[in-house]
C-alpha cells in the first residue's frame, strides 16, 4: 500500500503511515461485516495491545491514546487505570494478525548465518 501524502509504502493494514504520520484511508481497510468488535491489537502493541485496540476502534492515533490512558491513570491516582487496564487485558480478544506476504528475514538471507554442514 502506497501513503497518499508521501508516497512511501507503508504496511498493507496501517491505519497511519509510518513516515508522514498521514491518516490512511478507510476504504484501504478489509471490508468488515457486521459491527465493529472492541479487540486488543495485534499489530500496535506495547505491553497487551490494549490502548493499540482501543485506538484502532476510535479510529485514532495509537499514541495519543495511550498519552490519554496514561493521564487517566494518573489522575485517577493510578488504580482505577491499572485495574482497567488488567481487566481489558483479560476480558478483550487479540485481534487476527493481518496477512502479510512479506519474505521472512530467513529466506531473504538476512540474519545469522546458518551452520555449515
Amino acid at each position: 500500500m502506497v501513503c497518499p501524502n508521501c508516497r512511501n509504502e507503508i504496511v498493507e493494514s496501517s491505519n497511519f503511515c509510518s513516515f508522514c504520520g498521514a491518516r490512511q484511508v478507510e476504504a484501504s481497510a478489509p471490508n468488515r461485516v457486521g459491527p465493529k468488535r472492541l479487540m486488543r491489537s495485534s499489530i500496535e502493541s506495547k505491553i497487551a495491545g490494549v490502548c493499540g485496540g482501543l485506538a484502532e476502534y476510535f479510529g485514532v492515533d495509537p499514541g495519543i491514546m495511550r498519552i490519554a490512558m496514561t493521564l487517566i491513570t494518573i489522575a485517577s491516582g493510578f488504580v482505577p487505570g491499572i485495574l482497567f487496564y488488567i481487566v481489558a487485558w483479560v476480558i478483550l480478544p487479540v485481534a487476527p494478525a493481518p496477512y502479510s506476504p512479506m519474505v521472512s528475514p530467513a529466506s531473504a538471507g538476512v540474519g545469522p548465518p546458518s551452520p555449515a554442514h
